[in-house]
């Protein structure tokens, strides 16, 4: 199969532009493509095979000539493709360029973001989340960077301070757990078990399993 090359992007992208009533040309000064509609209105797009940390950089110093700068791939193939190609849309977005997809068997041109502004939109469940994690960790148990490691959560550190409660003291009620430890949701994080570490010896009382005493060792 022959190589595609990025000049095969050229011929659809312009077309797609002379339809929306542009006069296009390429390889103008440092850009792939130029294009020009009446006076004042200049277009940029950056042609690329694939998303690169040279392509972006390639738009965003195009952003000093226009504020229409966009970059034009190949369309994706498959999901694993479209989840990458999605995720470089919404960085795209951030940087205030534009995204178009060329589909090379037929030259269909699809823009996918405009380049504008970028207004992030936050999130106040997410942010919650990520407060509340962080005001219930106790210290700080974890390196930044952790990849294959345990990461060490607040949950973790709860269910932790159970299982030690019960090796000290056996078998032993919810409630009591709950009020010698602190930990305010230990019979529910004893009876969900999530770790395997707990067993139930009667309602509401609960001991550690083998694989908790072992998890205590380590």
């Amino acid at each position: 199969m022959a190589q595609v090359k990025e000049t095969e992007l050229y011929a659809p992208v312009k077309a797609y532009l002379e339809g929306q009533g542009y006069d296009v040309k390429g390889e103008v000064g440092a850009a792939d493509v130029v294009a020009r509609r009446g006076v004042d209105e200049l277009l940029i797009v950056e042609l690329k095979l694939g998303f690169s940390l040279q392509l972006l950089q390639q738009a965003v110093a195009r952003q000093r000539m226009s504020e229409h700068v966009y970059v034009a791939v190949p369309r994706w193939k498959g999901k694993a493709g479209w989840r990458s190609f999605k995720g470089n849309v919404g960085l795209c977005k951030r940087l205030g360029v534009g995204v178009l997809s060329v589909r090379l068997s037929d030259g269909v041109v699809q823009a996918h973001a405009d380049p504008v502004e970028y207004q992030p939109r936050r999130s106040k469940v997410k942010r919650g989340v990520l407060l509340r994690e962080f005001d219930a960790r106790e210290g700080d148990p974890n390196k930044g960077g952790m990849t294959r490691e345990t990461i060490v959560t607040a949950y973790r550190q709860g269910v932790v301070r159970c299982a030690e409660y019960l090796q000290a003291n056996g078998p032993s009620r919810g409630r009591d757990v709950k009020d010698a430890t602190g930990v305010i949701k230990a019979t529910t994080m004893m009876r969900d078990n999530h770790y395997g570490w707990f067993e139930s010896h009667e309602k509401g009382v609960y001991g550690l399993t083998n694989a908790g005493k072992e998890a205590l060792k380590a």
